[in-house]
Parts: structure tokens; sequence; C-alpha cells
């Protein structure tokens, strides 16, 4: 079977390349001829900032295994840049870490998107789905804990929550939002690749299934919860690897952060 998920450049006309969003899209594809394989698409295309969204997923303050934690509290600064830039530049922040929205009860950016009106979502569309590359069974830490109680209570405290954002861990709500908002396309960055990101109701998998936007990760700013004593047996960052390589087959295109940062002066 030949999985080809397309990334579609939304819109009537092309956006003004001087304001766009230059970005620089990876995506794998099955060969169709000779041995079988997988060969990588870089493609370059031009998002509109006011159509364009960015999700957050579950940048906590605090995770119960303190090797995520850590791996939080490094990538939180840069993550922040990234998000200031693209806010400057007209791009719709949506901050979803879940579970802790007891926290933002009338915070500005919790109270309006509650506000919202309701659009009934689409029915799923079919889409494959084959067993991820890691064994994440034992839940995925890398610094020997078990797995099951919340040590988090809010998001992480070096991403600023600014004016025009929006605060939800809900897919309808989220939902609602890029509608009203006429958002197209959604970029997602946070944890953990190969649970939240893809698995939240606001997450990849359910935005693809929508089959309304234009979906792509950002790579470098991710990680996935995986021990390198479960299989495959690789390194941490090699299992991270394989999930952002099997997201670019099977779900969507990824890209950089720099590619959100390059020429934001223009």
């Amino acid at each position: 079977m030949t999985f080809n998920i397309p990334l579609i450049i939304s819109g009537a006309s092309e956006p003004n390349r001087n304001d766009a969003l230059q970005l620089t899209t990876l995506r794998q594809l099955a060969k169709i001829t000779g041995r079988n394989g997988w060969r990588v698409v870089e493609e370059e295309v031009a998002w509109r900032p006011s159509e364009t969204a960015i999700i957050i997923v579950d940048m906590w303050n605090k995770h119960w295994s303190w090797g995520a934690t850590e791996r939080v509290n490094i990538m939180a600064p840069r993550m922040n840049v990234v998000i200031n830039t693209a806010r400057d530049r007209g791009v719709q922040i949506i901050h979803a870490p879940s579970d802790t929205m007891d926290f933002y009860d009338g915070h500005p950016a919790r109270r309006w998107i509650l506000d919202v009106p309701h659009v009934e979502m689409p029915d799923p569309i079919e889409h494959p789905d084959p067993p991820q590359p890691v064994d994440s069974s034992d839940g995925g830490s890398d610094t020997g804990e078990d797995q099951g109680f919340k040590a988090w209570h809010r998001q992480h405290p070096a991403i600023e929550i600014k004016d025009g954002d929006a605060i939800s861990d809900n897919g309808q709500e989220v939902y609602n939002l890029l509608v009203q908002k006429g958002i197209k396309n959604l970029l997602y960055m946070g944890v953990h690749t190969n649970m939240c990101v893809l698995g939240r109701s606001f997450a990849i998998k359910a935005m693809v299934r929508s089959g309304q936007f234009n979906v792509a990760l950002v790579r470098d700013l991710t990680d996935a919860m995986y021990n390198p004593f479960k299989p495959p047996y690789v390194s941490h960052e090699e299992g991270t690897q394989l999930i952002i390589a099997y997201i670019e087959k099977f779900w969507c295109p990824t890209v950089t952060s720099d590619d959100l940062t390059a020429n934001a002066a223009q």
C-alpha cells in the first residue's frame, strides 16, 4: 500500500512572499518502483500567518519522569523565542497543556476561547494508522520511574502567554477557534511526539482526520517518551527520530523552527 500525505497550500491566491511564512517541509513517500523503501521529499511552501496557528502540546512545568522534565526545561526557552516571533508575524498561538485548565480558570486566554461559537466537527476521514516504530508500553521513561502520577499543574513558565493567545486542552474548543479565525494551517510543537502530539483531541491525528487543515510538526521542538531498554533498543534521541520519520511517512510533513524565525524582520 502507498501512503501519500500531500501538503496543500491553502487560499485562492499566493501569499505576499514578504509577509508569508516560508517553510521547507519534509515528508517521506513510499517508492512505487524498484525495491521497496521510502524517499524523502523536500518541498517549499508559503503560508499566510493570519491563516496559521501554532498548537503547543503538553509543555508542562514538570513531568513524572525527570528525564522528560529535563528535556522540556531545555526546549522551553527556545520554543518561547519561536512563538514570540511567530506571534509578532500574526500567527495564532494556542497553548494546550492538558489537565491544567483549573490553573488557567479566569485567564483572558482561557475565557475568550470558551465564548467562541460552537462549530460541529466533521466526521473523521479514514486514514492509515500503522504501529509505531518504538515500544513505549512501559510509559517511555529513560530515567527509571514508574509511570502514572500527575506531576504537572500548568504550562512551563518559560513559555509566555500574551494577548490574543488561547488556552485549551479540548479538541472541540480548538476546532471552534480555528474555524472562526479562518485558520487553514497548523504547526505542532511540544511533547510527547509518540503520545500526546499525535493522540490528543486537538492533536495531529484528530486534525489530519478532520480533512480541514494543512498540518506540520516542528521536528526540532518536540521529544518522544521512549526508554532505550525497550525495542528497537536505540538511544532516546534515535527513538525520537524514528517517531518523527513515522509521522512524516503516515501523518504529516515536518518543518524546523528556523523556518518560523527566518527573515522575521521582513
